[in-house]
């Protein structure tokens, strides 16, 4: 009997692994022979069949159900490794593992499940059959590479619109504008402001105009700012708005042009553009910066009636006008007329006034308005603390700053290593080199780094104290902690040795710096040349200078001072007369003043040249330099040599207050005044009725009860 037509023959794989048949049905239908491949698990299928297949491994692979529109995929085609081959570039058919699963698609790490969107779904948007890149999708590219910087790309993205007639919006080039001013590009982005009509056919409105000029503006070209400016509005047919008017007039005030600014200002209304308070603080600002504090006032009063009302930056900037000219009293009226438009203080705003009553030394005011502030839930920042305890310090009073310091500390906030360094400036100055140990010890207890700034002053005030050996410590360990010295380190550290008469250390640093690659200013020249002949080496001093005017430095007031004392002392007068000579022909920078001309009057008259001498005192006298008590006391003691001195003395004196009278010049005249009451000398009742009468001028009165009633004010 024929087996086959009872039961299936069992069939094996090539492991030997009796392959599942499913039992026979009524439709079933034999396949035929499949034809094996490589490794003898594909097989083609009729049509209609649905017999499930298996793998070497005896799973079975699920295979959609057929449809009428189902294709058998082509026969893949393997490597000599077994490995299935791409069959094209367009089709996407699933790989399967030995077991049947389906196999991931593997990123670098060969972990990544999905494939990111990239730059490779642009390049490729042509290959994907019938997807079309959309407009959007072109945005969002140029807002990618705008962001990044990626200009490159960008113009191939252009292009390609170019190319496809994309339509440009002009929100997309305001994107480039944007980047083009991040990377400081301005002339690029004109450039393709320009292009904008002819080559992308996309409309430009003030939007785009705005967005330009503002990167130009932004990028410090300010001339070619209003050039832009003038080119678009006369010849684009673009009608600015009030941003772009308020660029102009932050451009022009920029420029010092704040008359043109203000022309500018009243030609809005006939561009119908109405000004906002942007445009007020900006032309208020400028008026401010160009000593106009009261059309920047009146312009305030006009903005208010012109229904525009002010915000706290409106008067922040009127503040601070006023408080950097020194006039308080106007400054805490505007403060009460804040309050009254309903403005609140805020610390901008509290800072300005501590700032200004620092600077005219007001500073029991400025601590009672920083208890107000705290008072008013404005928060004092460093900032604030910092210009309190500075202003302490400028009045020597740093031990008044140290209890700023603490009432800092104790409301939570952490002073930086400038307002320490200011402290410690403060207390060495004063002559309190333990209280400034312990600050600086505090400093480095609380794990502040110190800066070049704050080792630079600890080194200078223990220097002061005749200290430099411990300082040249400190030095040390500030390169080691890889905190770089500048010459200021050096020069404090110099002038510490010369002070105690070890110039060799001093000669030794100067080298040492020059070896570490700081470079040395006039200020070093000028350290080394006043210690050097100070310690009577004027041969190394006078190479040093030659040294220095070779290297095309201009030397300082104190450079030519050291050099002359060194050379009057050493006998060498007239050489001495030869360098004052051309000091006075020099830069502002190394005008002679009272100590230069005392120390040139001290040698003339002691080589008995005091015809010289007088005629030195006139040029003095002329050149607007008021002599001190020093200079006093030199033509004193040349005149105490005479037959009547007394006499000859207050006759000189009486007549230098008269001089003086004639070139108004009344304080230095008061001066002279007081020495000749310390010599009980007394000036005649003529020169007294002189003297007081100009002091009690009407103007000068009113600007003393002017500062009564601010101190009482504020």
């Amino acid at each position: 009997m024929d087996l086959t037509q009872v039961a299936p023959i069992p069939k094996f794989d090539s492991c030997g692994t009796e392959l599942e048949v499913p039992p026979f049905g009524d439709s079933f239908k034999v396949a035929p022979k499949p034809k094996l491949g490589s490794c003898r698990t594909e097989m083609n299928l009729f049509k209609n069949a649905q017999i499930p297949k298996f793998d070497s491994c005896g799973t079975e692979l699920k295979v959609p159900p057929f449809d009428t529109s189902f294709k058998v995929a082509p026969k893949p085609k393997f490597d000599s490794c077994g490995t299935e081959m791409e069959l094209s570039k367009n089709a996407q058919i699933p790989k399967f593992d030995s077991c049947g699963t389906p196999k991931p698609k593997l990123g670098s790490c060969e972990t990544e499940m999905e494939v990111p969107i990239s730059d490779k779904l642009f390049k490729e948007a042509p290959k994907l059959g019938s997807f079309k890149l959309g407009d959007s999708t072109f945005y969002s590219l140029i807002e990618k590479y705008a962001n990044s910087g990626d200009f490159r790309s960008l113009e191939m993205v252009f292009d390609r619109m170019k190319c496809e007639k994309r339509v440009f919006i002009e929100k997309s080039f305001i994107l480039v504008f944007r980047a083009y001013g991040k990377a400081r590009l301005p002339e690029k982005a004109v450039e393709l402001f320009g292009r904008m009509v002819d080559e992308f056919q996309c409309k430009r409105t003030v939007k785009s105009f705005n967005s330009v000029l503002n990167v130009i503006v932004q990028a410090g070209l300010y001339r070619r700012a209003l050039d832009f400016y003038a080119d678009v509005v006369n010849n684009r047919n673009i009608r600015p708005n009030v941003l772009s008017f308020n660029l102009i007039f932050k451009t022009m005030c920029k420029l010092r042009m704040v008359d043109r600014a203000l022309e500018v200002f009243r030609e809005m209304p006939s561009w119908k553009c109405e000004p906002d308070v942007y445009t007020y603080c900006t032309l208020m600002d400028g008026l401010c910066k160009d000593d106009r504090i009261d059309e920047a006032v009146i312009l305030l009063d006009e903005m208010q009636i012109e229904g525009c009302f002010p915000v706290p930056v409106t008067f922040n900037v009127l503040i601070n006008g006023l408080c950097k000219k020194g006039d308080l009293a106007r400054a805490a009226k505007l403060v009460d007329n804040m309050f009254l438009k309903g403005c609140v203080p805020n610390e901008v705003t509290y800072n300005t006034l501590i700032h200004g009553l620092c600077l005219k030394g007001k500073l029991e005011k400025a601590v009672n308005l920083l208890d107000r502030m705290v008072l008013n839930n404005c928060v004092p920042t460093d900032v604030t603390y910092g210009t309190v305890i500075n202003g302490f310090v400028k009045q020597g009073r740093a031990t008044d700053g140290v209890q700023i310091l603490l009432a800092m500390q104790e409301k939570g906030r952490m002073a930086n290593e400038y307002v320490y360094s200011a402290l410690l400036s403060g207390l060495f100055k004063e002559g309190k080199p333990e209280d400034a140990l312990k600050i600086w010890k505090e400093m480095i207890e609380k794990e502040l780094k110190p800066n070049t700034v704050a080792y630079s002053t600890f080194i200078d005030g223990l220097c002061r104290e005749g200290r430099p050996d411990e300082a040249k410590e400190i030095l040390s360990e500030m390169i080691k902690k890889g905190c770089n010295p500048n010459a200021y380190t050096y020069c404090s550290l110099m002038k510490g040795y010369f002070k105690t008469g070890d110039s060799n250390k001093a000669i030794l640093l100067w080298e040492e710096m020059a070896t570490s690659g700081i470079t040395c200013n006039e200020i070093c020249y000028s350290v080394l040349i006043h210690g050097l002949c100070q310690d009577g080496k004027l041969k190394e001093a006078m190479m040093v200078w030659k040294h220095m005017l070779g290297k095309g430095f201009v030397p300082d007031a104190v450079a030519y001072s050291s050099m002359i004392h060194g050379l009057c002392n050493a006998g060498s007068v007239d050489q001495g007369l030869r360098l004052f000579n051309e000091m006075l022909y020099r830069g502002s920078d190394s005008q002679p003043d009272v100590i230069a001309f005392n120390i040139v009057l001290g040698a003339l008259c002691k080589v008995d040249r005091v015809s010289l001498a007088i005629d030195l005192l006139n040029t003095m006298l002329d050149r607007g330099c008021d002599p001190d008590a020093i200079t006093c006391n030199i033509f004193l003691k040349t005149l105490n040599e005479r037959a009547n001195p007394s006499q000859d003395a207050e006759d000189f004196l009486e007549k230098l207050v008269l001089q003086l009278y004639k070139r108004q010049r009344i304080v230095g005249a008061s001066r002279i005044i007081e020495v000749m009451l310390q010599k009980f000398l007394y000036p005649k009742s003529s020169t007294w009725k002189l003297i007081i009468r100009e002091l009690c001028k009407p103007k000068k009165v009113q600007g003393a009860i002017n500062n009564c009633w601010s101190n009482l004010f504020i």
